[in-house]
This record gives structure tokens, sequence and C-alpha cells, in this order.
């Protein structure tokens, strides 16, 4: 399990006090600034949704008994609310919305000639410690791999199971189709082995910086709650849809540099795996979804608007930091002894 990051403000710091046990989560609305003057896509909010979210995944090293109680705590939980409420009023008058899925869907199938983002700049002249950072900091979502996703599954018909069985198709392919050796998050990790990186799940979050942070927790977002099944739904068909050609100019950036071929493994499967899972979740899980449930069609739109958005100002983030040779990391204060 990870340990507890930082806090980077007011708001992470009174979730990570009740975390560690050195407040009541009963206390938290009393310790919590307005929240209108707190950068819904900032670094301290994120951080603060993001150790929320976690309490469902692996929760958190040293907490012990207490993370079961923890994880459905009601005043994390309205907390909890309290946060997503800004972030997601903050995507959405960043994405241009709608109910057109078909379009929304053809709009990600146009693939530039020429293309700014990480694995452009990867692929054309990116260094090695370019590398590192990109792989640290997408450990984050890669070592729990299909998990956000997972949690719409009951929320799918299983009668008239034709979305929930493309879902399921690809969900299992995600884990290894029942070879432990090949779940994708155990092959990210072996990846990151071959480049010297801490392959602990969570090892980056301390230096992980917002716009890293917001991808991932849109994701836990959606997956987390009934009412965003479509979102989630439109958000895991973006990551289908748009993966293999970035991840073949990973592979390409991973050769170019002379490293080892069980580097290059992980891209390497999502340029094969997710070009048949592009099919699937286009004729199937999306056509299958909005046969049973029409009225989804705005919120898988959403989805695939609001993960695209967030990558994009990841990709932005990114690339300007190594374009001025500076790290894209987060830097951290020294933990005290205590």
């Amino acid at each position: 399990m990870p340990v507890l990051p930082r806090a980077r403000g007011p708001v992470s710091a009174a979730v990570l006090d009740v975390l560690a046990g050195h407040a009541a989560a009963g206390d938290l609305a009393g310790a919590l600034p307005d929240l209108a003057g707190v950068d819904p896509l900032g670094d301290d909010l994120q951080l603060a949704l993001y150790a929320c979210y976690e309490l469902h995944y692996r929760s958190f090293d040293g907490l012990d008994e207490r993370a079961d109680d923890l994880e459905w705590d009601p005043d994390l939980l309205a907390l909890r609310a309290r946060l997503e409420a800004p972030f997601l009023d903050a995507v959405r008058a960043l994405v241009d919305g709608g109910d057109d899925v078909e379009a929304a869907v053809e709009a990600l199938l146009v693939e530039p000639t020429e293309g700014s983002g990480p694995s452009w700049h990867l692929a054309g002249d990116g260094e090695r410690w370019q590398l590192d950072e990109y792989v640290a900091l997408r450990s984050l979502y890669h070592l729990k791999e299909a998990d956000p996703q997972a949690w719409v599954i009951p929320r799918l018909d299983g009668v008239a199971g034709r979305a929930k069985a493309s879902l399921m198709t690809v969900e299992h392919d995600e884990y290894g189709a029942g070879r432990p050796e090949r779940v994708h998050a155990r092959i990210y990790a072996e990846m990151m082995e071959g480049l010297g990186l801490d392959t602990t799940y969570g090892a980056y979050l301390d230096v992980a910086p917002a716009p890293v942070l917001a991808t991932v927790n849109i994701m836990s977002l959606f997956g987390l709650h009934r009412r965003w099944r479509g979102a989630s739904v439109g958000q895991f068909a973006l990551i289908e849809i748009t993966s293999p050609p970035g991840a073949a100019r990973l592979v390409s950036a991973i050769e170019r540099l002379g490293l080892p071929e069980r580097v290059t493994e992980f891209y390497a499967e999502h340029v094969e795996a997710d070009a048949v899972h592009e099919q699937l979740v286009r004729k199937d899980l999306l056509a299958g979804l909005l046969e049973r449930e029409p009225e989804l069609a705005a919120d898988v739109v959403l989805g695939l608007q609001a993960s695209t958005v967030l990558e994009d100002r990841l990709a932005d983030y990114l690339v300007r930091c190594w374009s001025a040779g500076a790290s894209s990391l987060v830097a951290v204060p020294e933990r005290s002894a205590a």
C-alpha cells in the first residue's frame, strides 16, 4: 500500500490529517476553507480527492483496521461529494457537451499527421529522463489499470447483455485473460522495473502534479457513481479507441533510446489489443448501452470529452516542462522525523 502523501494546501491537509489519525472525520467541515477560493483542477483539491478515492482501492499504509471504517465514513463521503462538485463543474465548463455519441467518437478517430503530445515528443527527440518521468507518473493509473472501470460492470443490463458482455471481454483482456503474468498492471510494473523505477503501487503519488491526478480522479468519480455509468463507459471507450497510435509512438521512443525489449512489451501489447478493443467498444459496448438506455447519450459524450480535455491538459503540461528542460515532477519538502 502507498504511504500517505504530503499535503499541498489546507484541503488536502485536512483530509490527510483524518487519514493519519490526527483529526476526526467529524471535524472536517470546520477545518476546510471556502472551496470557492480553491482551484478545482489544482494540486490541493485534486490530491484531497485522490486520497478520498484511494480508500476504495488499496487504501494507505498505516491505516490498518481504520481503513475499513474510513472507506464508508459519512463525513469523509460528504467531503468527497463537496470536492467532486467543483471538479465536475470545472470539467464540464471545458467540454462542448452534446448527445451525439457517433460524432464524438468520429472526432477521436482522426489521428493528426504531426502532433505535439508526450508520445510525439518522446518518439521524436525525447530524453531518457523524460521517458522515466512519463512512465512513473502514468503508474498512478496503470498499476490499477481497468480497476476504476470495473465498478460499472454491475450497473449494466445483464439480461440484454450486449454492452455488459463487450465490457467484460475487454476487461478480461486487461486482467490477463486468465493468465496472471499477462495482467496489464503486472506488465507495466515489469516495464518500470526494466527502467529502474520503483514498482511499488502509488510510489509516485507524492510527486504527481495535479494534471496527472485529475486524469485518474475523473475515472474514479465516474466509476464510483451509478449516476455516471454512461460517462464511465464513455471514458473507458476513449482509452480503447485512442491508445494504439500513442502506444506505437512510445514503442518507437523506447527502441530509439536503445532500451531492452522487455521495456517495450506493455506498449506493444496495447498497439495490438486496443486495436481489437476499439471495434468492440464502438459496435457493442456503446451501441449496446444506448440501445437499452438512449437517455445516457449525453453522459457518454461527457465521459469521452472529459477525459480528452484532461489528457490534453496533462499533455500540454508535460511537453511545456520538458521543452524548457524542467522536470514535470512536483517538488515536495522532506518528511519530518515525527
